[in-house]
């Protein structure tokens, strides 16, 4: 029997959340230099224009993600993080398909991304690119960066 999951809007303030911000906080920072790191904190998660999506298994946090509306037309994907423990099973993708659709169901033709360049990041950049993203130029208010990736999705 697979265990029931959810991905539903939340508040990033959410108490049980903790541990997801302080993993992908402690993974931002492993191997990137702090200026290279354009994590939001979780705070600033809180904003008409950024919607903020938790994965749920059997009710316990697994992984987060957001989507932040840049304009009209154009999102970017914002904060997504599995916990170790729960990676290998799909649901990074589910997550990654879910915001494309909301993004879609906003009426947005485009959804952009930035990720990092490091080995640690592979993994991130593999999903991507396997869910339509392509490599792009910096987008928004981003300049370039040799730690970061740009991408982006036509939808």
């Amino acid at each position: 029997m697979t265990e029931p999951l959810s991905f539903a809007p939340e508040s990033p303030l959410t108490d049980d959340l903790a541990l997801l911000f302080q993993r992908h906080t402690a993974e931002m920072h492993a191997d990137t230099p702090p200026e290279s790191i354009h994590m939001m904190p979780r705070e600033a998660l809180i904003s008409p224009d950024i919607a903020f999506f938790v994965l749920r298994r059997s009710g316990q946090p697994v992984g987060m993600a957001a989507l932040k509306r840049l304009d009209g037309t154009h999102g970017e994907v914002k904060s997504m993080h599995v916990l170790a423990e729960a990676r290998g099973a799909g649901l990074s993708r589910l997550m990654l398909d879910r915001l494309i659709d909301h993004a879609r169901g906003l009426g947005l033709t485009r959804l952009s991304l930035e990720t990092g360049a490091q080995p640690g990041f592979a993994a991130a950049r593999g999903l991507y690119a396997r869910g339509g993203f392509a490599e792009c130029p910096p987008f928004g208010s981003y300049r370039p960066d040799p730690n970061s990736v740009f991408m982006t999705l036509a939808l």
